[in-house]
């Protein structure tokens, strides 16, 4: 079997391997180094010079830990959402209590950062926006530095400045976003997805200003405390118990996309996406998201007439391919291909020939 959902993803042999490692205490010499070794590497792959924290968990643990460590109940947040964990995200700030600015668009379309800058005008004591860079259940790319340059110069117009949140959970790793320059103040990731490792771990940055934002948060939090990891961090250590084996594949695969470089990790997944969308296009699938919004790592296709989502997504599973297929409302209508981390043209190659051959077969 193929796996190529939007993740978990295939492991390289190495991480397999390195998951395999015997136990060690995580209050010792070698844990340490294992730690120092990931925090850093992950801090060059976030473009950022600030704090990168590691949790054990899945990535909407990391969204859960973003609005715990940062608001207090009460608090206006503005949500920008066109897909299912747009809304999500927006879920988690409205059971913490925040009050929200719902700021929607048509799923298949990329978020509208004009209305964006009319929220912050409307809505001046906003003190927190939360945005999703790559909304995998339409296969859409959203403009994190457009959204990023607009709250900027709403703050030098002398606006209150809200923080800049954001779900890069199947984007981060493979596609180019430096945390630093564009002013990103949380940004979430999982292991999963372009990290080529297993589920389990949450990775996440925090920047000075999200800091002070955290200095003065009311919200409870106990497993996801950001305070807690920063000062077990300073000795490179966790609060808690840490997921050993998950973090040995972590660092073997951190060590693999180091060697590969970032560039060329970034040029490989653009490769994959254009491919994937130009062999779905000669069989006969539209797609659901205009090329230049394109994801780089799930590609969402719009079935040829008389199939629908489901019926390819069985078809592919009985010839060894496994795909998913939409949620919502898209279920029946879209199916979706991830193509981020562990992969290769060879494995697209086999993707789109299996695709046509499902096609083909009526």
């Amino acid at each position: 079997m193929q796996l190529r959902i939007p993740g978990p993803t295939p492991l390289p042999d190495e991480v397999l391997e390195a998951m395999g490692r015997p136990m060690i205490t995580h209050r010792g010499g070698e844990f340490h180094e294992t730690m120092r070794d990931v925090t850093e590497r992950l801090q060059t792959c976030f473009q950022t010079e600030g704090d990168v924290l590691v949790f054990p968990g899945a990535g909407t643990g990391g969204l859960e830990a973003a609005i715990a460590n940062l608001f207090s109940a009460g608090d206006k947040v503005i949500s920008l959402s066109v897909g299912s964990f747009g809304e999500r995200f927006a879920e988690i700030a409205e059971r913490f209590g925040g009050e929200l600015v719902r700021v929607e668009g048509p799923w298949g379309q990329p978020v509208d950062t004009e209305q964006l800058r009319e929220a912050l005008e409307r809505h001046d004591t906003a003190v927190g926006v939360l945005m999703t860079h790559n909304e995998t259940s339409t296969g859409v790319q959203n403009d994190v530095e457009k959204a990023s340059q607009i709250i900027r110069k709403y703050g030098e117009k002398g606006g209150n400045r809200p923080l800049l949140v954001v779900d890069a959970i199947s984007s981060l790793g493979a596609v180019d976003i430096p945390v630093d320059k564009w002013e990103i103040d949380v940004i979430v990731t999982a292991s999963q997805k372009a990290w080529m490792a297993a589920p389990g771990l949450t990775m996440l940055s925090v920047s000075e200003r999200a800091w002070e934002a955290n200095a003065k948060a009311r919200l409870p939090r106990f497993y996801w405390d950001f305070g807690e990891a920063k000062k077990y961090l300073r000795k490179w250590e966790t609060p808690y118990t840490p997921a050993v084996s998950l973090l040995y594949g972590l660092q073997a695969s951190l060590r693999l996309i180091t060697a590969e470089g970032l560039p060329q990790v970034f040029a490989r997944h653009e490769r994959l996406r254009d491919m994937v969308r130009e062999g779905a296009r000669r069989v006969g699938f539209g797609m659901f998201a205009a090329d230049e919004v394109a994801s780089r790592t799930v590609t969402a296709l719009v079935p040829p007439d008389g199939w629908s989502g489901k019926e390819v997504v069985k078809a592919m599973r009985e010839r060894g391919i496994i795909i998913a297929g939409g949620q919502g409302e898209y279920e029946e209508k879209i199916v979706r291909i991830g193509h981020m981390g562990f992969a290769r043209e060879v494995d697209m190659v086999e993707v789109l020939g299996v695709l046509g051959e499902v096609v083909g077969s009526r």
